[in-house]
């Protein structure tokens, strides 16, 4: 399963071995949340810019196309032409957050769908079934998201409620493996760990649901509304708390700094939507900061989005012609800027493994921080 090469102070280095593959962690995840990243990014693109993980959403798969059709077409890999790892949310973020109508019971979540309306019921065993015929490499538990701020007495009658519920996904997740229709039989279930900003809870969860000796784990509920000062207080403080031996993943996190600094507080995956969105708005990433290509000053510029970087973008076309694009609304600029976005993280979690193995990591980390913090400030 997962094998911890070395750590440099927290930060880790490691190989997570999966059915689909061997991941080389720390890794950031490229989220196509509909079984394809945003921006007209195909597979054999992802397979180019040294993607390890892609990400897909239960919630947007189960409502559109449907699971049961993917898994006629054969599961996610088959459907959508993808050899790697692929991990599925469960969906749980997407019920709390897209959906106004809700009523959260025991037995699961029943809300409407945000396309037509239509009444949905999902709790962990559905969440467990939609991600099994997805046949994802990994499925995560369905778990509550909890608003931000919340009190005390609501955080933790939530995150209590998602500890029961984690145990039926395990429950449900280990009866769906052995059934001989499924298509992927060896599918990995990782627990979510809650408890919004009250580092006594998120403790005590981590405990209990390390218990339960699942291949990894997840610290959900940050990114939400807190500042980054807290989330990585509430990291230094739970992660020690959670398997040094299974892989711990932030969700939903973040900027390149977000995930430097989560890296060296001990954290293995990472995914969000930044990349892709930003690129699809003409922001692009560099190692001397972000830059928006929208701006009259790239008019004329012959230069790469990034001296140096190898992604499709950078090796053949320049700002000024990817910005003439954007201003024509030609897709084409969109897909230049999210190729070349998605490299720029896939390539940064390469530096990180490479600075970490030669325990250079806290001066890499500060290095890289400087850099990033010298963009244009618009």
């Amino acid at each position: 399963m997962y094998r911890l090469i070395c750590r440099d102070g927290n930060a880790k280095r490691g190989e997570f071995h999966t059915v689909h593959g061997v991941i080389q962690t720390p890794v950031f995840m490229n989220v196509g949340t509909a079984a394809a990243i945003k921006g007209a990014v195909s597979t054999t693109d992802l397979q180019e810019i040294g993607t390890q993980v892609e990400l897909s959403n239960t919630y947007h798969l189960h409502v559109r196309p449907g699971d049961e059709i993917v898994k006629k077409m054969g599961g996610l890999h088959k459907f959508m032409v993808w050899d790697k790892p692929i991990l599925t949310d469960s969906g749980g973020f997407q019920v709390f957050s897209l959906a106004g109508l809700r009523k959260i019971k025991e037995e699961g979540v029943h809300f409407n769908s945000h396309i037509d309306g239509r009444k949905i019921f999902m709790g962990p065993e559905e969440s467990m079934q939609i991600q099994s015929n997805l046949a994802s490499t990994i499925a995560m538990a369905f778990d509550e998201c909890p608003p931000h701020p919340a009190t005390r007495e609501y955080m933790q009658n939530s995150v209590d409620r998602t500890t029961r519920w984690l145990y039926r996904c395990k429950t449900e997740l280990d009866r769906l493996n052995s059934l001989e229709d499924t298509i992927n039989k060896n599918q990995m279930l990782f627990g979510i760990n809650q408890g919004g900003t009250f580092a006594d809870i998120r403790i005590e969860h981590a405990k209990r649901i390390s218990e339960l000796d699942l291949p990894g784990y997840a610290v959900g509920g940050l990114a939400v509304g807190e500042s980054h000062e807290e989330m990585y207080a509430i990291l230094e403080q739970v992660v020690p708390h959670l398997p040094l031996e299974k892989p711990t993943y932030l969700m939903g996190v973040g900027t390149p700094a977000n995930i430097l600094e989560a890296v060296d507080r001990g954290v293995d995956f990472f995914d969000c939507v930044y990349p892709s969105r930003n690129g699809r708005h003409g922001h692009v990433y560099t190692h001397t900061g972000k830059i928006n290509l929208f701006n009259a000053k790239y008019e004329l510029d012959d230069k790469p989005i990034e001296e140096g970087c190898q992604c499709p973008s950078c090796r053949n076309y320049s700002r000024g012609y990817i910005r003439h694009l954007l201003k024509a609304k030609e897709m084409l600029g969109m897909r230049l800027c999210v190729l070349h976005n998605l490299y720029f993280y896939n390539h940064l979690m390469e530096e990180i493994r490479q600075a970490i193995e030669e325990h250079r990591y806290a001066a890499f980390k500060e290095e890289t921080l400087y850099g990033l913090k010298q963009g244009e400030k618009d």
